[in-house]
């Protein structure tokens, strides 16, 4: 794993300015310009606020909120689910939880190194 990769991983908003410091304080002889040659070519961008975030996109795509006006007054009313994933070296591994909304335990859970659904 590069250094640069490894930087990243650990610091996934750090720039070329920001990572180029980063390096130069590891000992590597390298300028902004190296930096952002490499960093393109390996595709790695800083994950940072984009601009106009909170600007609500295109109505196409909106649904309705079905549990708006829903009393959520005991468990096992409500469940709902997060996919998120886990960097490793090479790849990603994806945690998928089943939560119940009303008591906030975890139902259910699994890991996996993709996201396709079983074959049951």
């Amino acid at each position: 794993m590069s250094e640069i990769d490894r930087q990243h991983t650990e610091h996934p908003s750090k720039g070329v300015i920001g990572m180029c410091d980063a390096l130069v304080l590891l000992g590597f002889a390298v300028g902004p310009k190296r930096v952002r040659r490499l960093m393109h070519k390996m595709s790695i961008t800083p994950i940072y606020p984009k601009k106009s975030l909170s600007k609500p996109g295109s109505t196409i795509y909106k649904k309705p909120y079905l549990l708006r006006h829903l009393d959520i007054n005991h468990p096992n009313h409500v469940w709902s689910i997060d996919i998120t994933y886990i960097p490793m070296r090479k790849g990603f591994m994806y945690l998928t939880a089943i939560i119940d909304v009303y008591s906030r335990c975890i139902m259910a859970w699994g890991l996996h190194n993709t996201l396709e659904k079983a074959n049951t």
